[in-house]
């Protein structure tokens, strides 16, 4: 084992467009919860300024809400967005990762919706973080497949977050340098640096783990290591009660986030050390070449692979069919509609594909037909 074992910690980060304000009105205590979820963050990382590193993956949706100045006003009294926005500009402690905009499973949508979600969001997200330049993106829902690496070539990126069951080797590697090492893919001429999210390490950061659980268990997993390994966790940041608790007991960053820093502080973390992706890649580079076959992160239920949770019935299908319809007919040449009305059109095409729409199962499936009937109206044919 390598005297240092780096920790990349990623949280996403995501509403959709309207819910909060939504759960405001039907369920306050919830919407607080989430609030208070995102406020958290900064506070929680102003403790540990010196050790405290994470990488932050904002949907574009969350972003103009807390930006919008009427919900700023509507939820003074709860969370300054203002400010929490400010803090998240810390680059100290905080890395903005870039995703996209409505948060859509990206190998589920047309090839251009694909594109407008990720210059849409690096559209919001240079002007809240005032920044050109983000180092790494993560795909909504951990929703990859390799046709996606010359677009986030082509916008810049460095690296690309993907997740490890998803992960094969081109270049022959033992089990642990699959896991714990940067690595490249390549899609015709183009390649990237992917970063494998540990999978069952982040299932326990979902669902709540003790520190020195977590150091031992890191500790075993890189014990054959002869490089310096890089573990990476990623989870939502702002759902499930192990990040929405308020009691100091039983929350994320009390219990174990603390925990761990005050034994990294104390010399008794074996060696991890929280890190940023960049600044690993800066020091020890990408080894080796994988492949990643089409795939999302875990949702429970289902294994990511074939992306049964948002493609599971029936009706799932036909709702993306019927995305893929009115993304075609905005962009087609004969369709009667003047610039302002096609662009009206296309954001509530790219709307519709909010990954939420069909997570659950079959029951915002009308969300996604509705946005898709105000695209349609705006429409006629020629």
């Amino acid at each position: 084992m390598q005297d240092e074992i780096s920790h990349a910690l990623v949280l996403n980060l995501h509403q959709p467009l309207g819910n909060l304000d939504h759960l405001l009105q039907t369920a306050p205590w919830e919407a607080r919860e989430i609030l208070w979820a995102l406020d958290r963050i900064p506070r929680a990382l102003w403790r540990h300024e010196r050790l405290a590193r994470v990488h932050l993956a904002v949907s574009g949706t969350l972003l103009e809400t807390l930006a919008d100045p009427g919900f700023q006003e509507r939820v003074y009294g709860i969370v300054d967005c203002g400010s929490l926005l400010w803090h998240l500009q810390n680059t100290t402690t905080t890395s903005v990762l870039g995703t996209g905009y409505y948060h859509p499973v990206l190998p589920l949508v047309p090839e251009p919706d694909r594109w407008e979600h990720l210059v849409r969001w690096q559209g919001i997200g240079r002007q809240l973080f005032a920044r050109d330049h983000f180092p790494g993106f993560w795909p909504p829902e951990m929703g990859f497949c390799m046709e996606l690496i010359p677009l986030l070539c082509r916008l810049g990126y460095r690296y690309a977050l993907v997740d490890s069951d998803h992960v094969e080797p081109v270049t022959a590697m033992r089990w642990e340098e699959l896991r714990y090492r940067p690595h490249v893919a390549r899609f015709g001429a183009d390649t990237i640096t992917v970063v494998v999210r540990d999978r069952e390490l982040s299932n326990a950061q979902e669902s709540g783990m003790d520190p020195d659980w977590f150091v031992r268990e890191v500790a075993d997993r890189t014990r054959w290591c002869d490089f310096p390994p890089l573990v990476t966790t990623g989870t939502d940041g702002d759902n499930g009660g192990w990040f929405r608790n308020t009691s100091p007991e039983a929350n994320f960053w009390t219990v174990f986030h603390d925990g761990l820093l005050d034994r990294v502080r104390a010399g008794t973390a074996h060696g991890i050390r929280p890190a940023f992706i960049h600044e690993y890649l800066d020091r020890h580079g990408a080894t080796g070449e994988v492949t990643v076959h089409a795939g999302a992160w875990n949702t429970g239920e289902h294994h990511g692979r074939g992306f049964t949770q948002w493609t599971g019935s029936a009706a799932q299908r036909a709702a993306l069919a019927r995305v893929a319809e009115l993304s075609a007919l905005v962009r087609a040449p004969g369709t009667a509609a003047g610039p302002g009305r096609r662009e009206d059109a296309l954001w509530r095409v790219l709307r519709a594909e909010t990954s939420c729409h069909f997570y659950w199962g079959e029951a915002w499936v009308p969300r996604c037909h509705a946005d898709l009937d105000q695209a349609e109206s705006l429409l006629p044919l020629a």
